[in-house]
């Protein structure tokens, strides 16, 4: 919870001037039921989701609130509550999933489809979800509560739910993404998995990756904050980040809360095969070899050395989705 102040005065400041209260309409919205030891017992994990938004953007855990718990949460409530108040649109979605010849969910009405999209017809899609223009959409895949941008390439058998899936982006067979927000140019390699995780913009995720979401010692996720600080997530359930222009090789495990720096190679390897702490730039491996100039950096962080030309980088050129 947040406590926002808006000042306006059209008529000048006065001692007598009062908050405005403003409701967000928030309602508990439960997730899945999980067992106990993971949900510190409790027999569901609840979000609270407001009607009306509002949230500062601090750090990447509020980039995955903002787009999956106030977006698509958000989505899915308000598609309920008109279900509710207003029997006509409930008679519109019914008639025309009789008149398409599908089920309630996957009717026109729940799934827009943009232009010049490619779906194969043994793949499911349940609203209420949003396609892009230019998708393709392979055999098997099960889409869910979705919003995929323009030019996304999802293969055979990929499972796509509450997920943000950027333009351009694409997902090779059998990717998983669950609670994920997945931003532009990116990929993700087959048989990966990743749950409540925030994916920066040009990233590449190798094959059989997985990130973790909960602590085995029920102890609390820790995330690191806008300052650089590393301070309770507040959930007992939470994937990692990986920033803008990563590459992770094949087979990567991320556990809880790490983050990964924009710009960083990681190299699958004894060292490297288990992500237990947070990667810096400065631990990235591609540092360690003689054509490591290859793979630029692009989103500098204030304070911070370029590790190949050794200037001191007074201002980012674009902020680190994990700073």
């Amino acid at each position: 919870m947040f406590l926002a102040e808006l000042w306006f005065y059209p008529d000048g400041y006065s001692e007598k001037t009062e908050p405005v209260i403003i409701d967000m309409l928030a309602h508990e919205v439960g997730n899945y039921h999980v067992p106990p030891y993971i949900a510190f017992n409790q027999s569901d994990l609840v979000f609270n989701v407001p009607i009306r938004s509002m949230l500062a953007i601090d750090s990447w855990v509020h980039i995955f609130i903002a787009n999956v718990v106030f977006g698509l949460f958000k989505r899915g409530l308000r598609f309920e509550e008109q279900l509710k108040r207003d029997p006509f649109y409930k008679l519109q979605i019914l008639g025309k999933s009789l008149y398409e010849g599908k089920q309630v969910l996957e009717s026109s009405e729940l799934v827009n489809i943009g232009r010049n999209c490619t779906i194969d017809p043994r793949a499911v899609i349940h609203g209420p979800t949003t396609i892009g223009d230019t998708v393709t959409i392979n055999a098997g895949a099960v889409i869910e509560n979705c919003i995929i941008g323009d030019n996304v390439n999802i293969s055979q058998d990929c499972q796509l739910m509450l997920s943000v899936v950027g333009d351009g982006c694409f997902l090779p067979f059998r990717a998983s993404l669950f609670m994920t927000t997945f931003m532009d140019n990116s990929m993700v390699a087959q048989n990966t998995c990743l749950q409540m995780v925030v994916v920066g913009r040009k990233s590449f995720i190798g094959a059989g990756s997985t990130f973790t979401d909960f602590n085995l010692v029920p102890t609390p996720i820790r995330a690191r904050n806008g300052d650089g600080y590393l301070e309770s997530a507040n959930r007992p359930i939470l994937g990692g980040c990986v920033g803008h222009n990563c590459r992770l090789g094949s087979g990567m495990i991320v556990f809880p809360g790490r983050m990964i720096e924009s710009d960083v190679v990681l190299f699958a390897s004894q060292d490297r095969r288990v992500i237990e702490n947070d990667i810096h730039y400065e631990d990235s491996d591609h540092h360690r070899l003689s054509f490591g100039e290859l793979h630029p950096r692009q989103y500098p962080r204030p304070g911070s050395i370029d590790a190949h030309t050794w200037n001191y980088v007074k201002e980012p050129v674009v902020q680190n989705i994990g700073n």
